[in-house]
C-alpha cells in the first residue's frame, strides 16, 4: 500500500469513528432498510411505498418517522416530482392523518451531477463493492452530493465495505468533503 492509500485508509478508520456516534443521534427509517419482523403495518407500507416511487435513485436519500398517524418525510432528493411523489403516496396510505414532507430538493448544478456520475463509478465500479450491492435494483449505498459535498447513506454488510466506499469516494477529484453515514447491518 502507498502512503497515498495508507492515509485515506488512516482517515477512513478516524472518520468511521466520529460518525458511529453521529449514527446513533438519526431518530428516523430508511426505506431500503428492512425493520424488524413485528414492525407496525402503517410503517411497512410507507417503507414499502417509498422504496417502490418511480424516480427513487442511488442519488436520493429518502427517510421517515412516524408519530401516531404522523409520518415525516426526511431526506434529499435531486428531483422535485420525487418529492411531492413521496408526499401524495405516503398520503394515501390507510391510517396516515398528516403528512410533515422535511425532503430536501437538492440544487440544479452541472458541477455537482458530474461529480454524483464520479462518485459512482468510483464505488460501483469496485469489483468488490459492485458485485454485493452494484447489482440489485436500487443500490443500497446511495451518493448525496450537494455543492460539491458527498454524503454516502445506506446499509451495507460490514465495516470494510463501510470505508471501502468512504475510501473510493474520497479518492474522485472536485469533491470538497465526503461524510461517510453508511450504517453496517445488524447481525
Amino acid at each position: 500500500m502507498n502512503r497515498i492509500g495508507f492515509a485515506l485508509f488512516a482517515s477512513a478508520l478516524l472518520v468511521s469513528s466520529g460518525i458511529a456516534a453521529k449514527d446513533n443521534d438519526k431518530q428516523h427509517l430508511d426505506p431500503y432498510v428492512n425493520g424488524p419482523a413485528d414492525e407496525n403495518r402503517m410503517v411497512q407500507e410507507v417503507r414499502h411505498k417509498l422504496v417502490m416511487l418511480p424516480y427513487y435513485s442511488v442519488f436520493d436519500d429518502l427517510a421517515f418517522s412516524v408519530n401516531g398517524n404522523t409520518v415525516t418525510l426526511l431526506g434529499a432528493v435531486t428531483r422535485p416530482v420525487l418529492k411531492d411523489d413521496a408526499a401524495k403516496t405516503v398520503q394515501s396510505i390507510e391510517g396516515v392523518a398528516n403528512v410533515v414532507n422535511n425532503i430536501e430538493v437538492l440544487p440544479l448544478s452541472g458541477i455537482d451531477d458530474g461529480l454524483r456520475r464520479r462518485v459512482y463509478r468510483a464505488i460501483y465500479g469496485d469489483p468488490a463493492l459492485s458485485i454485493r450491492y452494484g447489482y440489485r435494483t436500487l443500490p443500497s449505498i446511495h451518493i448525496i452530493v450537494k455543492n460539491g459535498n458527498v454524503r454516502l447513506e445506506g446499509v451495507v454488510a460490514n465495516e470494510m465495505d463501510r470505508n471501502l466506499a468512504f475510501i473510493r469516494a474520497n479518492g474522485v477529484s472536485g469533491a470538497f468533503h465526503v461524510d461517510n453515514d453508511l450504517k453496517v447491518e445488524a447481525k
